[in-house]
């Protein structure tokens, strides 16, 4: 009898276990791998999919004059806004309320577009009540709706910008406390003093290229808050030092974007303040003083070079540049040419005022003394050229001092041929008239021109000839500088020395008397540098039959000695023939603590203005304004 044995075995199965076993491993070392090795990954991709990063910038320093007199500040900025992401579940049911609306009329129905229609129905919702509370009538823009919800969702959207204190009022007392309208409060710059020290301070403009530093979160999606980056003047020239630490805020938002909770919050900082040289109301009179002219005024400490005032006129009031610039307020200002700081990027022929680097050259040549004397007709012939003198009423001999005192052009025409370009050249350069101060702000220009035979023959102007050298003599022809170079030189001249560091920063601490201004002591023997003061201080107070007669004799102050030149040169603008008034003077002569420079233009060709007519009496009640405020005996001066 047969038995059939059946085995419960078959080993051709070992091949699909061994398969199945290989498998198994594969996948259990594959979920191993992932669920243990890459989890820190995976966590991390987790973390930026459903995690969001918001900046905050922080608000910007202060600026304060020499006395902590607030020039710069904040103010707060109100806004009526709302969150979107608070209105989803209104955005639903509007657009549920908008697809029925469209199937009950047979018309056919564009999602997209439905969803766009619903988000801007809801924002003008609360738009409308805004408006029913402040008495506007202000409508949404769909697209910037739009725009808003694909690009800054996590950010609120304005529905009215920049608050007044009674609108802002008004909302607060009766919006509910639970309402999606929310008051959003942020920093705009604010300008007590208006227009003044314009150029100096600078302003500010928006930017969301905010500063993160420190701020967690640098691999997460980020939205920022628009922050504030300098444009002009000191705002841009220290921005890194004013700008404020960034603060954020980290949010988990939905698969939609949408936020639903706070997971860090780190709040921003105010920046470093800044405190400058300018004395307000220095600053002030100054600006008074100009009026409605164009032009500009540099005045120094003699001792520290620090600016006590640098104004440039026309300028425009700072508040209405921020928190941002309307293209009307723009225009307005490029009209009237107020962008420019004339102080320190106006190039001018400097005139008469220059006869004291003229008069410091002769001397220093030795082609001159104190006892040279040259007579003046009233004009001097230089080939065939004919050079009037401005010296209207006096002819004749003329004295060193007598020359400066009624700035007598045919005198230093022959100073200046006698001397040579070359020696007044040098001495122009010494005095650091060839380069920028160095002052701390931007756009300080590089083209201001101490001419020589090199120059003119590089710009392919032909030769020199001596009657350029008439010409440079008297602050004429290619010779171009700035108000605050000349006032530099004015400051250096008082201390009897050649260059003049200047600064807008502010230290108390300093002590003058170690203050290094390079340069070198000005080379010429005492009476000879007091014969050039001298003929100044005859200039402004020199007197003949009793009567004032110098040149510069609207700028005297009883009981103050000033040192002062006047100036008067031609420029060519847009093919008009305009006149320059120009004054440079130190003060007091027997202890110099103020040195200052002033030119004031012309804006009409037939209107000829001139440096003692015009320019004097703008220092003099900034030299008043000075020694008032820092108790000078000075007679009568206040009501002078």
């Amino acid at each position: 009898m047969l038995f059939e044995v059946y085995k419960n075995f078959n080993p051709r199965l070992r091949v699909f276990y061994l398969i199945f076993a290989i498998l198994f491993l594969v996948l259990s070392t594959g979920l191993f791998y992932r669920q243990v090795i890459l989890w820190p990954t995976y966590r991390e991709q987790e973390k930026k999919q459903n995690q969001r990063r918001i900046l905050v910038p922080g608000p910007r320093g202060n600026i304060y004059d020499r006395e902590g007199q607030l020039l710069v500040g904040n103010r707060p900025r109100f806004s009526a806004v709302v969150y979107l992401s608070e209105l989803r579940p209104e955005f639903r049911r509007k657009y549920i309320e908008l697809v029925r609306a469209a199937r009950s009329s047979n018309l056919k129905i564009d999602r997209n577009e439905l969803q766009v229609e619903a988000r801007s129905a809801v924002v003008q919702k609360y738009l409308d009540r805004v408006n029913q509370i402040l008495g506007r009538n202000d409508q949404v823009d769909r697209n910037e709706v739009e725009r808003h919800f694909r690009q800054n969702l996590l950010l609120p959207k304005a529905l009215v910008k920049d608050l007044e204190l009674d609108d802002f009022a008004q909302l607060i007392e009766q919006v509910p406390v639970n309402s999606p309208i929310q008051i959003h409060t942020e920093s705009a710059r604010y300008y007590p003093y208006g227009s003044s020290a314009a150029h100096i301070l600078g302003f500010v403009g928006t930017t969301f290229e905010v500063p993160a530093e420190g701020v967690p979160g640098d691999d997460l999606t980020t939205v920022t808050f628009k922050g504030k980056t300098g444009r002009t003047g000191l705002e841009r020239q220290f921005d890194e030092h004013l700008q404020g630490t960034s603060g954020g805020e980290i949010w988990v938002v939905d698969p939609s974007g949408f936020q639903y909770q706070l997971a860090r919050q780190q709040l921003p900082a105010k920046g470093n303040d800044l405190s400058i040289t300018i004395d307000i109301d220095l600053q002030l009179a100054t600006e008074e003083a100009l009026g409605e002219n164009k032009g500009a005024l540099a005045a120094l400490n003699v001792k520290t070079g620090e600016v006590l005032a640098l104004a440039s006129k026309p300028d425009f009031d700072l508040n209405s540049l921020s928190p941002y610039i309307p293209n009307q307020v723009y225009r307005s200002i490029n009209e009237r040419g107020a962008w420019l700081n004339r102080a320190i990027a106006g190039l001018y022929p400097p005139g008469s005022s220059f006869k004291i680097v003229m008069a410091t050259a002769g001397l220093l040549s030795g082609s001159i003394d104190l006892d040279t004397v040259y007579e003046c007709r009233g004009s001097l012939q230089v080939g065939n050229r004919s050079f009037p003198c401005n010296n209207h009423r006096d002819r004749g001999e003329m004295s060193f001092k007598r020359a400066i005192m009624k700035s007598c052009n045919v005198y230093f025409q022959n100073v200046g041929l006698r001397t040579g370009v070359d020696q007044i050249n040098r001495t122009a350069r010494l005095f650091g008239l060839h380069q920028p101060t160095g002052i701390e702000l931007p756009n300080e220009t590089g083209r201001m021109i101490v001419p020589n035979p090199e120059y003119k023959e590089k710009r392919q102007h032909g030769a020199w000839t001596a009657g350029d050298t008439a010409n440079i003599a008297i602050g004429q022809g290619y010779l171009l500088v700035t108000p605050l170079q000349m006032a530099t030189f004015m400051a250096s001249f008082a201390r009897r020395e050649t260059r003049t560091r200047t600064t807008l920063l502010y230290d108390a601490t300093i002590d003058p008397r170690r203050i290094q201004h390079g340069g070198s002591k000005i080379d010429l023997p005492e009476d000879l540098y007091n014969g050039i003061v001298e003929g100044m201080e005859m200039a402004v107070s020199g007197r003949d039959r009793g009567l004032l007669t110098g040149s510069a004799r609207l700028a005297h102050i009883p009981g103050i000695r000033v040192a002062g030149k006047t100036g008067t040169a031609q420029t060519q603008v847009h093919g008009d023939k305009l006149t320059m008034a120009w004054f440079i003077c130190f003060a007091p002569i027997d202890d110099p603590q103020i040195a200052i420079a002033t030119v004031v233009e012309s804006t009409d060709p037939e209107y000829l203005y001139g440096g003692g007519s015009h320019a004097a009496p703008v220092a003099k009640k900034v030299l008043q304004t000075y020694f008032q405020k820092n108790n000078a005996t000075t007679g009568d001066l206040a009501t002078r």
